[in-house]
């Protein structure tokens, strides 16, 4: 069954005191599972509208963390119609060290090294704007301040989140997905010691992810609450906006909102 609520709660990545190296491994296993498991393909039509509707070929991906997803998306992008189409991966906290190895990988994906802050983006980042598996972070102030800069700026703007929001998610997160984490963590590149230590002898990036992740779906804002926000940060109405959920061809299902300037529409 689906949950309508929303509660804002905490992650405790997003706690300024938060051990980077934690966080690090936390991200790590995200980006990896999100890849892995192609979780954000069922939105590539949706970009793909939304760049030819803004006449755009760059993504300026904000809250970019590990780059979850990112290569893939690109890649099936540029397979897809969309040759020349780049990515340029950015965050509050940067980690470099995670995208450079992205980088090497993607023709087409760049990053930014100063912190970004989503709500206020410098004039010179320029390009389509995505928010992947990040949204949720924001507390409905700060969501609406990230639309309002989009919007601020005319540029289009995309927030997706790799779920549904459903109880059974959240027992997923519980159950399945940590016994999953055990088994993938030795494969996950680039390699790290500090991962394996804090995963198997002093399990604190499970134990973290677990807490993380249930409390991500419960702060995830649903299509009609994502609209909602929308509508408020565009008062005059001079972006055309759309929300929903689209699903995979294998279950997992993906929540968006997607906004263009009614200008560049063709």
């Amino acid at each position: 069954m689906p949950m309508k609520l929303r509660l804002q709660l905490f992650e405790f990545e997003d706690l300024p005191w938060f051990p980077q190296v934690i966080r690090a491994g936390m991200m790590d296993y995200l980006r990896f599972m999100i890849t892995a498991l192609g979780t954000y393909q069922p939105i590539v039509p949706l970009l793909h509208q939304a760049l030819r509707q803004t006449g755009q070929t760059r993504l300026l991906e904000l809250g970019a963390g590990a780059g979850g997803g990112t290569a893939p998306l690109l890649r099936r992008l540029q397979a897809t119609g969309l040759p020349a189409a780049t990515v340029t991966l950015t965050d509050l906290y940067p980690q470099p060290l995670a995208w450079q190895t992205l980088q090497a990988q993607t023709p087409g994906l760049r990053y930014e090294l100063a912190p970004v802050d989503a709500t206020a983006v410098a004039a010179g980042l320029t390009g389509f704007r995505t928010i992947f598996s990040a949204f949720h972070h924001f507390s409905p102030p700060a969501a609406e301040a990230i639309l309002a800069d989009a919007v601020r700026q005319r540029a289009g703007i995309g927030v997706f989140e790799g779920a549904g929001k459903h109880w059974a998610e959240i027992l997923l997160a519980c159950t399945v997905l940590p016994v999953a984490q055990l088994l993938i963590t030795p494969f996950i590149r680039p390699f790290r010691f500090s991962r394996l230590f804090f995963t198997y002898a002093v399990p604190l990036i499970p134990l973290f992810t677990i807490w993380d992740g249930c409390v991500s779906i419960l702060r995830m804002y649903p299509p009609a609450q994502l609209l909602a926000l929308a509508h408020r940060a565009d008062a005059a109405g001079t972006f055309r906006w759309q929300a929903g959920v689209v699903r995979h061809w294998w279950g997992p299902k993906v929540t968006y909102l997607i906004g263009v300037p009614t200008e560049t529409e063709g």
